[in-house]
């Protein structure tokens, strides 16, 4: 009795653990400042305390108005909130690098992400894919020498055909991979690249995706090279596009360290909650 006792013991640990090992999504939770973008404004402390009630051990983000870096560093620390990785202009990153370091030194932020480079209305050109390179190369070094990874965050207008690819393949072929990273959103991947694309890009370039924004979009919607789309296509994760457990599977081969749940629609006090369920499930 005893021993058959004993053996349905270890048989529950054996597929606890089992369960553990099957489980796909195990990165901390984290998320993109710029999902609270109505909150913050209006009371930091408040969304910071939401931030942490969701469940959140991990931001990317800069700050908040009417706070210095220190003070908004010292109010995500008393929360448990560590800031892994924030934001930089592309102009700031051109003009004044070291300043861009030195604000991600006061977070205590490893990662410094940019989300977007300047072009004309929806004509991103090799030129403008030209000067990024030249940028990014020259910023990521000064980073890098700082102890910081810089990562460009794709927007979806980076898929215009390029020989036999497209401008987001030249960036990444003609950035060095020393100096410069990159930051998958997953929804601007889908936007811009196709339901396919994620998974290409991940396998395609082992190595090169530090970070990664878990957002999805809308099921039916046809994309397109804008890198722009209504806040209604941004839905919760795992009811899109996304075919999740296969990103998040090769994101942790090609070297994802931290993803960030990113949400731009209208409903992201609602929706925000829906995407944990589902990832804590996955």
């Amino acid at each position: 009795m005893k021993t058959n006792r004993l053996m349905i013991a270890l048989l529950g640990i054996a597929l606890s653990f089992g369960a553990y090992a099957q489980k796909v999504y195990t990165y901390p939770l984290g998320v993109q400042a710029y999902t609270f973008r109505k909150q913050f404004p209006q009371d930091p402390l408040k969304t910071l305390d939401v931030i942490k009630g969701m469940g959140f051990s991990e931001l990317e983000g800069g700050g908040a108005k009417g706070m210095t870096l220190q003070e908004f560093k010292q109010q995500c620390d008393a929360r448990g909130i560590s800031i892994p990785s924030t934001g930089a202009d592309f102009g700031e990153l051109e003009k004044d690098p070291m300043a861009v370091v030195q604000k991600a030194k006061v977070l205590g932020a490893k990662f410094v992400m940019c989300a977007w480079i300047p072009h004309k209305g929806n004509d991103f050109t090799l030129e403008d894919a030209q000067k990024a390179v030249n940028v990014f190369n020259k910023a990521g070094k000064v980073l890098k020498e700082n102890g910081i990874t810089l990562c460009y965050h794709d927007h979806g207008y980076e898929f215009h055909p390029f020989e036999k690819g497209t401008l987001l393949d030249y960036i990444i072929q003609k950035t060095d991979p020393a100096y410069v990273a990159f930051e998958m959103d997953v929804l601007w991947t889908l936007h811009g690249g196709g339901e396919k694309m994620p998974v290409k890009l991940l396998k395609k370039y082992p190595g090169r995706w530090k970070l990664m924004h878990v957002k999805d979009l809308r099921k039916g919607v046809v994309g397109d090279l804008t890198g722009h789309t209504p806040a209604i296509n941004d839905v919760p994760v795992g009811t899109g596009q996304g075919n999740w457990k296969k990103i998040i599977q090769l994101g942790k081969k090609a070297g994802v360290e931290h993803c960030f749940i990113e949400d731009e629609s209208d409903n992201e006090l609602v929706n925000v909650p829906l995407s944990i369920q589902y990832l804590k499930a996955l």
